[in-house]
């Protein structure tokens, strides 16, 4: 995917480039990153990773590629309402769930449904929805695939890489539209994201997503390049230790279209819809960290009264910045306080053999680690006190998701058909539109045809289980020292 979009959006391959150029140097200058992503098992996945999106327009289509993702491993993520935004869609991540299979296939796509509830004009829907019932997105072969793998539980090596290349017919640009050019207008003068998903013969990719360790550094780097980069960075300000997602893009760019002409034939017309983004993740929150964040980001853009831009860039930074004051910059803090999610490890040069740590180690012995009893009071001065002793390092668990805000200012300032304004009108547009729908998870679950992931849930299961592991690796050395100290 990331080769075809390459071909297909090649300033996306200058980015690539400047991204790796900036990894390199983050990982030569700064050894504790390095180390960390070592500890983490994620330094052999970062110059694949990659997130993606795309967009549909039906349930049908949004459940056909449930059944798609799974065949690699994929699963839905969270649940996303971007309408208070002015972002007429809800969506998830279809990605990877446990960290082994992360690490080996780091890999997420962004899946939004358009909800065509949030067309005013009911002449207008409805020629959205005749236009989307007439396209098939999916070939037939990748269809006859899956339903291989669900019956088989797999697929053979050949059938495999046919799967690869039938799905990929799935994400592909196609610049002759399905629809008239008059209809299209309609539909962008409705909202951009809506031309995007009914203008075209498929769920095109948007963007693709490689990960940095310096955004800030990314930034700059575009600039000196002349790639146009996107005003705001989204997301929390520049921190010692990186929390959730920080996300920049560069502009998307005017593509020529053919546009279906009711007498036959095309004429010609743009799209501006595919850009190039740009990710830094830090540390999954806790729901108590979480609700700091939002607490603290809400309270900066209040601050500053209108939505983010341009013009504005400046004073947002420095309002962002004094906001995020009040959120702890060390790991060890956002542990103790409960804000964030952590790997529990052993310590590579731990030496165990004083009888305090073993008896410490016993009381985790007769229960089942659950999460109550990991997060009681005696339970968390076992983990401190071998924190303490050196006998047990912290390493960051990677926020592996999305977020809200920062994704539909990413949708925001790169769907419009030259009307840089909307960027700047963003606030207005979304009071406009935040009471025209609701978020509907069960709804956006009927059409999935299966619920979606608690990711939450998931980064406390990551937690807890590596604490589990992290214990039973320590008593075993006990144990293992108790019986050579016998034998002498």
């Amino acid at each position: 995917m990331s080769e075809m979009y390459q071909k297909e959006v090649p300033l996306y391959g200058d980015l690539i480039d400047l991204v790796g150029e900036v990894n390199a140097e983050v990982l030569s200058q700064q050894p504790d990153i390095k180390q960390q992503l070592e500890h983490t098992g994620e330094i052999d996945r970062l110059n694949m990773e990659r997130h993606g999106a795309i967009r549909l327009g039906t349930a049908a289509e949004l459940s056909m590629m449930r059944r798609l993702f799974a065949v690699m491993g994929m699963y839905p993520v969270g649940y996303y309402d971007l309408a208070p935004a002015g972002v007429p869609v809800h969506s998830t991540a279809f990605r990877a769930i446990d960290t082994q299979s992360l690490n080996n296939s780091p890999f997420r796509v962004f899946t939004s449904l358009l909800r065509l509830d949030l067309i005013d004009d009911e002449t207008l829907k409805q020629e959205a929805i005749t236009a989307l019932d007439k396209r098939t997105i999916f070939t037939d072969n990748v269809i006859s695939l899956i339903e291989r793998f669900e019956e088989e539980g797999g697929l053979a090596a050949e059938d495999a890489k046919q799967f690869v290349k039938e799905a990929l017919e799935t994400f592909r640009w196609h610049d002759n539209t399905p629809v008239s050019k008059a209809l299209y207008q309609q539909l962008l003068a409705q909202h951009g994201l809506i031309a995007d998903v009914v203008g075209f013969k498929g769920p095109h990719i948007n963007h693709l997503t490689p990960r940095t360790l310096d955004i800030d550094a990314v930034q700059a780097g575009m600039q000196a390049k002349g790639i146009p980069p996107k005003a705001i960075i989204e997301g929390p300000p520049k921190r010692e230790c990186p929390i959730l997602l920080r996300q920049t893009s560069f502009k998307a760019l005017e593509e020529a279209v053919n546009f279906k002409n009711p007498e036959g034939g095309y004429e010609t017309g743009h799209h501006t819809a595919r850009f190039g983004e740009i990710e830094q993740r830090g540390v999954a929150l806790t729901p108590k960290g979480r609700a700091l964040y939002d607490k603290l980001l809400n309270q900066a853009r209040h601050q500053l009264g209108v939505t983010p831009n341009a013009d504005n860039a400046s004073e947002y930074y420095q309002i962002l910045e004094r906001s995020f004051e009040a959120f702890p910059d060390d790991y060890q803090t956002l542990h103790d306080e409960g804000l964030a999610y952590f790997y529990y490890q052993a310590a590579d040069d731990a030496e165990i053999s004083c009888a305090d740590t073993e008896l410490a180690l016993d009381h985790f012995e007769p229960k089942s680690l659950d999460v109550d009893y990991v997060n009681d009071a005696l339970a968390k001065q076992t983990i401190t006190d071998l924190l303490q002793q050196g006998m047990i390092r912290l390493e960051p668990i990677v926020y592996e998701d999305f977020l809200p805000v920062s994704a539909a200012g990413i949708f925001q300032s790169n769907l419009h058909d030259s009307n840089e304004q909307e960027e700047q009108n963003g606030e207005q547009n979304s009071k406009q539109r935040s009471d025209k729908g609701q978020a509907n998870k069960e709804a956006f679950e009927n059409a999935l045809g299966a619920q979606v992931y608690d990711e939450l849930e998931l980064y406390q299961t990551l937690q807890t289980q590596s604490l589990k592991a992290c214990l039973a690796q320590l008593n075993s050395t006990v144990l293992d020292s108790n019986a050579l100290d016998s034998s002498a």
